[in-house]
């Protein structure tokens, strides 16, 4: 890994309201592209803003119109871009993270857990995946993927040094706060790893209002930047090696400091595979 920068965006998403979305994104790509950044990431189904009912009306191809025109932002301002799409497919559509490169690679991360609202509406994905480019290999969750160790696990274990978590969590200010600041720590502290985390903003025109919130954890689990919580808002951090390599590279004594997947041992853990039995 390089160092890299990061930027992480709270924003209002009016559900259905595509082109006005896009523009928003645009001006904070264009922001972002003004202070260096390498990566930006909005939230959960930023592009057309979080909703169930409507998923299957305003669902996309991922190689459509909305993810196209951020590719050619991608490529103007050499960034790459994490947005949220409903993406289209032949029967339930898929909740998307749209991985959009300066090159005009187009590539995507498709939520594996869906929550219980969610199951009506969209299909899961079977697959757990990370994505490389020059200066880093980093990983996508969407937002209940997260309450998943087994999730980071895997995608440490492929080599992700960053995993981006794109919400779209409606809780109060505090009870968010409070219930990331529970996991988040423990999934980059346990994985030797950065974990960026992003939410929407404002009310989604279906009533739902949404608080806010960024943050960034590095691999010892510390976080160390967030957003104010008052406003749209974007979150630019610089993620350094140097504190990456201390750990993975095994440069310190002190066993708080070692990355602890290469003392894994899978040969025991086969219970983690087996189905939960209700009485």
């Amino acid at each position: 890994m390089e160092d890299v920068r990061i930027a992480a965006v709270q924003m209002q998403s009016s559900v259905g309201e595509i082109s006005k979305n896009l523009k928003k994104m645009e001006e904070f790509i264009k922001k972002a592209h003004a202070q260096t950044v390498d990566i930006i990431c909005f939230p959960e189904l930023s592009i057309q803003g979080y909703t169930l009912k409507k998923a299957k009306d305003l669902a996309e191809p991922l190689h459509g119109q909305s993810c196209n025109y951020l590719q050619g932002l991608s490529e103007k301002h050499n960034i790459i871009i994490l947005a949220g799409l409903i993406e289209k497919s032949e029967s339930k559509p898929f909740i998307t993270q749209a991985v959009i490169y300066p090159d005009g690679r187009i590539d995507k991360y498709r939520k594996t857990h869906l929550g219980v609202t969610e199951q009506h509406y969209f299909r899961p994905a079977d697959k757990v995946k990370t994505f490389s480019y020059s200066k880093a290999k980093f990983g996508i969750q969407l937002c209940f993927d997260c309450h998943f160790p087994e999730v980071t696990t895997i995608q440490a274990l492929q080599g992700a040094e960053v995993v981006f978590l794109p919400h779209a969590t409606p809780m109060s200010l505090e009870k968010r706060k409070e219930s990331w600041l529970k996991y988040l720590p423990a999934r980059a502290y346990d994985n030797s790893l950065y974990l960026v985390t992003c939410n929407h903003y404002g009310d989604n025109g279906e009533g739902i209002n949404y608080q806010g919130g960024c943050m960034v954890f590095d691999p010892l689990g510390n976080l160390i930047a967030e957003t104010s919580d008052k406003d749209e808002e974007m979150l630019v951090v610089t993620l350094k090696s140097s504190k990456l390599d201390s750990i993975r590279k095994n440069k310190s004594d002190l066993m708080r400091n070692r990355f602890y997947l290469e003392s894994r041992r899978p040969e025991i853990y086969g219970e983690i595979i087996k189905n939960i039995e209700n009485d």
